[in-house]
């Protein structure tokens, strides 16, 4: 059975074609954008509003505890993955690659079309190319010996052992670069090179082109709205419930208000930290799907809405 996917870097207007080609298939969708999987991650990942609430049909505690969750309904479209976690929990690749096949498959089931849609690119191919993800027991020996070394010494070492996987690891939080470290000593040296990477005729994956210079501005826009509309008190309040070491607040936008909340840096020099550096993320997340020869680039929605109707037919 068919589905779609929607690809491109942070500010690239995802989301919007998404729910617009969503509306004209009979779609819903699937979320791919680690940090839109938390609650309360709102005004930092620029998440769609939701219209209403309602109970979810399809229950994501089939694999992450969690409490009751509920629909997440923008402008009449279902989301699914979204607002799944609380701010304090872990989230891996595996269990992404899961919940979102089996998702997938009861959209699917439900005789509507599934738009998988996002940026975080090992999420992305975890389930177009259904990875094989070795489950890797963590070793308290290595963790203990490397957990002595310094953040800048941990971080040269995954960048030669992992070049590759290296760029969307998050280098501010020790404990994720210590288990990357572990994941490719036991032999996962790249997802990308450890998998097959033949996609299904079933599978669609468009990716969103937009001059960079033009991308740039958007996201530099976008950085000072968010200030505009409470970045600043959405953190603190995070902080007070699960505090700063939340696994959800190492992301770009949230780490330098924290730093600015420490009394760090200034409020303006924390502005320009998240700009600067979710250009570098967009300029990787590109570097990254460019790779891929599947994707179909287009730069208009009557693009999308061509391709998407030929594909439905074949």
């Amino acid at each position: 059975m068919k589905f779609i996917t929607i690809l491109g870097s942070t500010a690239s207007g995802k989301t919007s074609l998404a729910i617009k080609m969503a509306k004209n298939f009979n779609g819903e969708i699937v979320n791919a954008d680690s940090k839109i999987l938390y609650r309360y991650l709102d005004i930092g990942t620029d998440k769609p509003l939701k219209s209403k609430k309602e109970t979810l049909r399809f229950r994501s505690g089939q694999t992450v505890k969690r409490k009751k969750d509920e629909e997440y309904i923008v402008e009449g479209i279902l989301h699914h993955l979204t607002d799944i976690l609380e701010p304090d929990e872990e989230f891996s690749i595996a269990q992404y690659q899961k919940i979102a096949s089996i998702t997938i498959k009861d959209i699917q089931k439900r005789g509507k079309i599934p738009f998988l849609v996002g940026g975080s690119p090992l999420y992305i191919e975890s389930v177009i190319y259904n990875y094989k993800i070795p489950k890797i027991t963590p070793d308290k020996r290595l963790r203990d010996k490397l957990s002595k070394k310094s953040l800048d010494n941990l971080v040269k070492t995954l960048k030669k052992i992992n070049p590759e996987n290296f760029q969307f690891v998050d280098l501010k939080n020790k404990r994720r670069v210590i288990r990357a470290i572990e994941i490719s000593l036991n032999k996962e040296k790249s997802l990308r090179k450890t998998n097959a990477r033949k996609l299904s005729k079933n599978i669609l994956v468009l990716g969103i082109k937009k001059d960079r210079e033009e991308l740039y501005k958007k996201i530099n826009d976008r950085v000072d709205n968010m200030i505009k509309k409470g970045l600043v008190s959405e953190v603190k309040k995070i902080i007070k419930k699960y505090g700063k070491e939340a696994p959800a607040l190492f992301g770009i936008g949230y780490r330098q208000i924290i730093q600015y909340l420490e009394g760090k840096i200034l409020l303006d020099q924390a502005i320009e930290l998240i700009k600067r550096d979710s250009r570098r993320f967009a300029k990787r997340q590109l570097t990254w799907f460019k790779r891929d020869k599947n994707i179909k680039w287009i730069e208009s929605s009557a693009e999308a809405r061509l391709l998407i109707e030929n594909f439905l037919k074949s």
